[in-house]
């Protein structure tokens, strides 16, 4: 029922019309969601930049219905590239097949990418292909190794989801290409047959999945806000002999942020990931309801990292 609720709150223009406009939902959205312009975004990334941490922007959206707007929101990463250039922010976005126009025709998306991926490589930039539903692993997969690897090489990567059973494989196929990997746990709500249900299954997965990219891999970005999980990866890298420069750890934005600067403190690399658009309304509830727990999620972070300021003496 609380899925259904979000979902249908997502489509209603007239509760977003409402909620753009009321200041306290604003600020709270604030918090996750570094504002509707390039120029907040970059402002926020220049920000993360001077205390020593990285970020990759993402421009929200995901799939649309018609060309021109792939095409808008292709125009939309390369401003935003020449505008994070431009502020002497490292170059690193993330960006949707689906936002591209992947659903509309596949040689679409790769005109749309390959412009974004040029403009990128000028400037000594890196995209990342987000992951999607389970519906798209292999598509993506496919359309990263078949008509982007190719020619943009350590230029673009990939993420992973530790929740599919399949991802032990596509690691391994990764590794074996030679590409970047963020390894993530996965948002989306998926069938028990082609992902891990229980949640201390999809965990085990990730250490597992993390041990072998921290092994073999290049350069991976371990996505995660589990203290435990982070501690498992400080403890292998210290026994494996792995040095802190052969990997990073990735967060969401305003998301323990406590967490992100002892990482950093401690000589770890440290990236944020920082969405921003005028879509921020229907991507909160979107992420909301594909899976109702990311609210006590969210809930819990925002209090721990209370709890860990207030315990930090001054």
């Amino acid at each position: 029922m609380l899925r259904k609720a979000l979902l249908w709150l997502s489509r209603q223009q007239r509760v977003f019309r409402f909620v753009r406009r009321n200041r306290l939902a604003r600020h709270l959205a604030s918090r996750f969601v570094a504002g509707e312009t390039a120029d907040e975004a970059v402002a926020a990334a220049a920000a993360l930049q001077g205390n020593g941490i990285t970020a990759s922007l993402d421009v929200l959206g995901e799939s649309v219905a018609q060309a021109a707007e792939a095409e808008a929101a292709c125009a939309e990463y390369l401003a935003l590239i020449d505008r994070m250039a431009a502020a002497g922010v490292e170059v690193n976005v993330s960006v949707k097949l689906t936002q591209m126009g992947q659903d509309i025709d596949e040689a679409l998306c790769e005109r749309n990418m390959r412009r974004i991926l040029d403009r990128a490589r000028a400037i000594g930039g890196f995209v990342r292909l987000d992951m999607e539903s389970s519906a798209y692993t292999q598509r993506t997969l496919d359309f990263f190794e078949q008509r982007l690897w190719p020619e943009y090489g350590r230029h673009v990567g990939v993420v992973i989801q530790s929740a599919l059973r399949r991802s032990g494989a596509d690691v391994e196929h990764l590794i074996a290409l030679g590409a970047r990997v963020r390894l993530c746990k996965g948002a989306y709500l998926e069938p028990p047959d082609v992902a891990f249900p229980d949640k201390g299954d999809v965990d085990a997965h990730y250490v597992r999945l993390m041990k072998r990219l921290l092994q073999a891999g290049h350069y991976p970005g371990l996505a995660t806000h589990d203290e435990t999980i982070i501690n498992h990866a400080r403890t292998f890298v210290a026994q494996q002999g792995i040095a802190a420069d052969r990997f990073e750890f990735q967060m969401l934005y305003g998301v323990r942020r406590d967490l992100q600067e002892r990482l950093r403190a401690g000589g770890f690399n440290m990236r944020v990931y920082v969405p921003f658009g005028t879509q921020w309304y229907p991507y909160l509830m979107r992420r909301l309801a594909e899976r109702p727990a990311n609210i006590a999620f969210i809930l819990g972070g925002i209090t721990k990292e209370a709890l860990s300021r207030r315990s930090t003496p001054n």
